[in-house]
């Protein structure tokens, strides 16, 4: 029996004795944070290039450095947790975010930030994978658990929504290091809060198997170095040196894979998680979807500042018709789910995901903000909120509970690369062209990659489908 060192008091009591409501608080707090970050400083983004001396090229990596070190790390924090408990990496990595997020407040230079946003990243990756743990925690009942992870996928979709306005106010107001300062007296709240709340556990003999070091090197050093290849490509690199890094990525991820079928005795990945068919389907639908929709703010805020000669404040506010959409569709998709299944859902909201950015394609120097950028944004923003929770259920619903947080983990991984090859990727592509029209090609392009998405939707599981089981061996 696990045993609370502070208390005495068996963990599994003193997770009964906590409110489901205050475990849900730090579960969707802790994902609300994480996300945010990804997005909250898109505005800020034109300020933050002119006093640190950001090229129009490179200041796309101040979101990139996050969001990559987020996905190459993911994986790993999830092994950690399963390693030193849930308590310990929550509160490990919450700390790592908030003290790297001073980093980024302070810096004095271009490179410092990166750099502090890679640091926040990884700290973020730490934390993530906990988060599903404690709402599994929360609700043991399966009715209320489903209700509860509808609820933690739509804070997701709409802190990334969200991101744009709140960057918005506070670059207006207190100016662009408050984008990342404000989360210090946030997180030094919610970690007393955490620290109180959690219990410890105590490890098992199946978390005592060996780490599998070498797979987290190959995986995050590929990832890195194609998040870096296709930005060469758009940006002052050249495509030669983009060659080589892509290159390498291929080479590394190839590596990672055979390391994970041959060699780790525990591997970061079962690879025959793949072989259930929602699983693969799932993760290929959402990385079509992120691509596109995870890296929409950070296009439509640029646009907004450099083509319309919006503030930060009024860039921030131009999403927020996004931000009520997603909320709204996120609604829709908690009903809808059950009575459609995850097929029709998923599907219905990329088409209009689709159409939002299809309409979108025609931004130009003097497109009027209202119809032809508000309409289109809270169109992709509802087919979001509608497409992420059936995507969510198809990738870990048919699951065994054993590997849950595998599954979750693959997600959210997926998720953060395509948000980072998204904003590399359409960034680059929307500088090619000027007078704006270049971010009308880069969401002409998101558009048709979303219809793809939807139609890769027709592969997820209808209803319910058969359990994957770890295995014994």
């Amino acid at each position: 029996m696990s045993v609370t060192a502070a208390t005495g008091i068996p963990a599994a009591e003193r997770e009964r004795a906590v409110r489901p409501w205050l475990l849900m608080i730090l579960a969707c707090g802790a994902q609300f944070l994480v996300v945010l970050d990804a997005t909250i400083i898109s505005v800020a983004l034109p300020p933050i290039a002119r006093d640190l001396g950001f090229s129009a090229s490179s200041i796309g990596w101040v979101v990139t450095a996050y969001t990559l070190a987020f996905a190459g790390f993911l994986l790993l924090g999830g092994r950690l947790a399963d390693l030193f408990g849930t308590r310990a990496m929550y509160l490990t990595g919450l700390g790592v975010f908030t003290a790297a997020s001073v980093g980024c407040g302070v810096a004095g230079g271009a490179g410092w930030l990166v750099a502090a946003r890679a640091v926040q990243g990884i700290g973020g990756a730490l934390l993530m994978p906990t988060t599903l743990t404690i709402v599994h925690q929360a609700y043991a009942e399966p009715q209320r658990r489903a209700r509860a992870l509808g609820l933690w996928s739509m804070v997701g979709a709409v802190g990334a929504a969200a991101g744009t306005l709140c960057g918005g106010v506070l670059t207006d107001t207190l100016g662009w290091r408050w984008v990342f300062l404000v989360n210090v007296p946030i997180g030094a709240v919610v970690l007393v809060l955490a620290a109180l709340a959690l219990a410890r556990r105590a490890r098992t003999d199946a978390a005592r198997q060996p780490l599998d070091i070498t797979g987290a090197l190959l995986v995050t050093s590929g990832l890195v170095a194609l998040v870096y290849g296709v930005v060469c490509f758009g940006g002052d690199g050249g495509a030669a040196r983009g060659g080589w890094f892509l290159g390498a990525a291929a080479v590394l991820l190839a590596l990672f894979l055979i390391s994970q079928h041959k060699w780790a005795r525990s591997p970061l990945v079962p690879l025959r998680i793949f072989t259930h068919p929602s699983v693969s389907s799932a993760n290929a639908v959402m990385f079509g979807l992120g691509l596109g929709y995870l890296a929409s703010p950070v296009l439509i805020s640029l646009y907004l500042q450099n083509v319309q000669h919006f503030s930060p404040l009024r860039a921030g506010l131009g999403f927020l018709p996004a931000a009520f959409a997603v909320m709204i569709g996120a609604q829709f998709a908690g009903r809808l789910t059950p009575r459609w299944g995850p097929r029709r859902t998923a599907f219905t909201g990329l088409v209009l995901v689709s159409a939002g950015f299809l309409l979108l394609s025609r931004l130009g120097p003097h497109t009027a903000f209202f119809p032809s950028v508000v309409l289109p944004v809270a169109l992709f923003g509802l087919g979001a909120g509608l497409a992420f929770t059936p995507i969510t259920v198809a990738a870990t619903g048919g699951v065994d509970p054993a590997m849950t947080g595998l599954a979750s983990g693959l997600l959210n991984t997926v998720r953060q690369v395509s948000t980072a090859l998204g904003i590399a990727g359409f960034s680059a592509v929307a500088n090619t062209r000027t007078g704006g029209h270049g971010y009308g090609l880069a969401f002409l392009l998101a558009g048709v990659i979303a219809a793809l998405a939807a139609a890769g939707a027709a592969t997820l599981m209808p209803g319910r489908r058969p359990r994957v089981t770890p295995s014994t061996g």
